[in-house]
């Protein structure tokens, strides 16, 4: 094995080269000739695949549901958003990497299975490629093969995302219809349902996307890909092994999920393996309960998304505005006490109830979703051993009633199988698709912390299915892409507030009767407190929205200045200004200037 290693790293660097292959056969080099026969080979050369494409760390996304001490560019906008020189993720090896693969092995590959399946798993992943190509720049161009250096296609101009969509889609299909991937199970590699799933995916990323941008091209219209996407989801639903992981207890079942050091093989499509003894970790719990990770804290706006028990709206409650932290987290969907730290909360393996540490969370509601077992070293930075989503079947669900809603197609029936088993899981009353359409949430679709542009008769269901994906696809990755393609950049701009305080004093956050947060005002002795209470001045460690009053939410980036989303440029990235200097027939895309004229 340790040669087998060495071997694949040497000829990793060969075929990463810009040189044109030699027709004569080094006597003192391993070659692809030698290399590419067995299914050792083609396992070790496709590996990297997982570890380079998938994202390790989606928890860290900032959005307007979760930010951190700094502010992503993102979230700044303006000049904090500029066209880098090189970079930006106009990045090509992997891909050259999976060309390869599939033209190599298909050629000098001994095993014809071993062949189908790492083919197969290769497409896969050049899709999944694709499509993160396709978020962030729009029309791309599309490789099927080894380029060489003198290659013209090296210049060529971008292809339009319709080809990259159809192309990506025949690579799916080709995957699955091959026969190579497996059925089964298979939490920590491609199988059918992980191709598939990827697949509704990227449909109905592309069929939102041309809807709410009016995208019409040649070829396929919105809806095509939202019926493919929910065609895709809906195989998945009545022939895959997969289900939702639950106990029977709605109060934990969210949050052990998530906690679990291995991946639950009924949900968990795809993980990202993470094991102590191996000595791999991420970094979820720091992250979440140190000081010194960032600072993350979820926003008001999200926390006042979630419905009460009983399926009531939180925001249709009188003083919902100026409720205090004991007031606003009683009788709420149970989610929300398994994704931030609410009164009574208990770290897994502990008894001791712990009160949000504001120091740690910038808006005071402190993540709880991804947060393991205190070690008995005490807590570090990149010790998290829990297992990494990547695709779920909660998320297929999701995905389905959300193009059905979408193209207009979707019937109770199709909630029933979908949104309301997610619910049922969480101990939450059945969303019912006319009174939903009857009585569209007002917060929801609010230019303040909702979606204005969500119109038509399918409005009201639409937006508690984005209310459903908001909450249980949290800290995983989804949330600036899903504002991208439903064109609610604006998003961006509405308030990112937290916690509210009526003004200074003793503020009891755990529910235990006592103090554990007092705030005092600003120039003002600091006033005396018992161990583990946070004391703070306020307009000095801590703002509030209503400086002159001294009460409000925190608003921790009161005095950061942030520039309104730019419509006509933000939705996309930029090209690098090298890579356009290098292939002229590059164009910029909308917005973006770099200085060059074409």
């Amino acid at each position: 094995m340790k040669r087998l290693i060495i071997l694949a790293l040497a000829l990793t660097t060969g075929l990463t080269a810009c040189e044109d292959w030699l027709d004569k056969k080094p006597l003192d080099k391993i070659s692809q000739y030698d290399y590419f026969k067995d299914a050792t080979a083609l396992e070790l050369f496709s590996n990297p695949f997982y570890n380079n494409l998938l994202a390790k760390e989606p928890f860290k996304e900032q959005s307007d549901q979760l930010v951190q001490y700094n502010l992503s560019n993102e979230m700044i906008g303006g000049n904090k958003r500029t066209v880098p020189s090189t970079g930006g993720g106009w990045t090509w090896t992997d891909l050259r990497r999976m060309n390869t693969l599939l033209a190599m092995a298909a050629e000098y590959c001994e095993d014809p299975a071993a062949v189908t399946k790492y083919s197969a798993i290769t497409r896969f992943f050049r899709a999944f490629f694709y499509f993160d190509k396709v978020k962030r720049f729009g029309d791309v161009p599309w490789y099927d093969k080894e380029l060489g250096s003198a290659d013209p296609e090296l210049y060529k101009a971008r292809d339009s995302r319709e080809l990259v969509l159809t192309n990506m889609i025949k690579d799916i299909d080709d995957a699955v219809n091959s026969g190579g991937l497996s059925e089964k199970a298979t939490p920590y590699r491609v199988n059918k349902w992980t191709a598939l799933a990827l697949k509704a995916r990227f449909c109905l990323y592309e069929g939102t996307y041309r809807k709410y941008h009016g995208i019409n091209l040649e070829g396929h219209d919105y809806k095509y890909y939202l019926d493919l996407a929910a065609e895709t989801a809906k195989q998945i639903m009545d022939e895959s092994p997969y289900k939702l992981f639950k106990t029977g207890n709605p109060a934990t079942d969210y949050v052990t999920l998530f906690t679990k050091e291995d991946a639950d093989e009924d949900e968990y499509m795809l993980a990202i393996k993470n094991d102590a003894g191996l000595q791999i970790f991420h970094n979820a719990t720091g992250y979440a309960v140190m000081v010194t990770q960032g600072r993350p804290g979820l926003t008001r706006k999200l926390v006042n998304a979630y419905l009460m028990k009983d399926g009531k709206k939180f925001t249709d409650q009188p003083g919902w505005q100026e409720m205090t932290f004991l007031e606003e987290t009683k009788n709420r969907d149970p989610r929300m006490a398994q994704s931030v730290r609410t009164p009574g909360y208990t770290r897994i393996g502990s008894t001791t109830v712990e009160a949000p540490d504001i120091s740690v969370a910038n808006t005071g509601y402190q993540l709880v979703k991804f947060v393991q077992a205190r070690p008995p070293e005490g807590d570090r930075g990149d010790k998290s051993t829990c297992d990494m989503p990547v695709f779920r079947f909660t998320e297929v669900l999701l995905n389905y009633a959300e193009a059905k809603a979408e193209a207009g197609t979707l019937t109770q029936d199709d909630l029933d199988i979908s949104i309301n088993k997610i619910r049922e899981r969480a101990g939450m009353p059945d969303l019912d698709m006319v009174e939903a359409n009857k009585n569209p949430d007002w917060y929801l679709s609010s230019e303040e912390y909702g979606y204005p542009n969500v119109t038509g008769p399918n409005k009201g269901v639409i937006l508690e299915i984005r209310r459903e994906r908001a909450i249980e696809l949290l800290e995983e990755g989804f949330r600036y892409n899903d504002l991208m393609r439903w064109k609610a950049g604006y998003c961006i701009d509405q308030p990112i507030t937290g916690i509210y305080f009526p003004g200074p004093g003793e503020y009891d956050l755990s529910g235990d009767g006592k103090a554990d947060v007092i705030l005092y005002p600003k120039g003002s002795a600091k006033p005396s407190a018992g161990e583990g209470v946070q004391v703070y001045e306020l307009d000095k460690d801590i703002y509030l929205t209503e400086e002159k009053s001294s009460k409000g939410y925190m608003f921790y980036h009161k005095t950061v200045e942030r520039t309104k989303f730019n419509e006509g440029r933000d939705y996309l990235y930029p090209i690098p200004s090298t890579e356009r200097e290098l292939n002229p027939n590059l164009e910029q895309n909308p917005g973006w200037s770099d200085g060059l004229s074409h």
